[in-house]
């Protein structure tokens, strides 16, 4: 499985906003852009499709920008991904020809629909928080310094 870079920023982006989820304030995309070292022009298209799924909402005016539309341990890995990948669980092409239908069938029940189901299921379990929770954790390990 690939994830692109759309599905990659807009994870990254929606951990951030996880992460300032209890301040309730905004989050803008030149202040998501800065702190994430991603393009503003690429992050505002990743917000246009979080938007449009439901995941964020967008406040004007001075102190505006973008919040979460849930709680980060109502939305999971697998909401935010489906809104960025139009091709995450995209039909496997067929492999072999209508003489071995009975093979292809094996392949696509067996095979790429169970793959494409244990994705599913393992994506649907990790929420932002449990995303958010563990990036605090690798930073707090990160912070400790040790001199010899």
């Amino acid at each position: 499985m690939r994830i692109s870079s759309k599905g990659r920023y807009g994870l990254a982006a929606a951990i951030t906003m996880a992460q300032n989820y209890a301040s309730g304030a905004c989050m803008t995309v030149v202040s998501l852009s800065k702190r994430l070292g991603i393009s503003k022009i690429y992050l505002e298209q990743v917000f246009s499709l979080l938007k449009k799924a439901n995941l964020v909402n967008s406040v004007k005016g001075a102190q505006g920008g973008y919040r979460l539309a849930r709680p980060p341990q109502d939305i999971h890995a697998l909401e935010i991904l489906t809104a960025l990948e139009q091709s995450l669980f995209e039909k496997t092409e067929k492999s072999v020809s209508e003489k071995a239908s009975d093979i292809e069938k094996a392949m696509q029940d067996s095979v790429f629909s169970k793959i494409d189901r244990a994705v599913a299921e393992v994506l649907s379990d990790i929420s932002l928080y449990d995303l958010a929770m563990k990036a605090e954790e690798y930073r707090e390990n990160e912070s400790y310094m040790f001199y010899i």
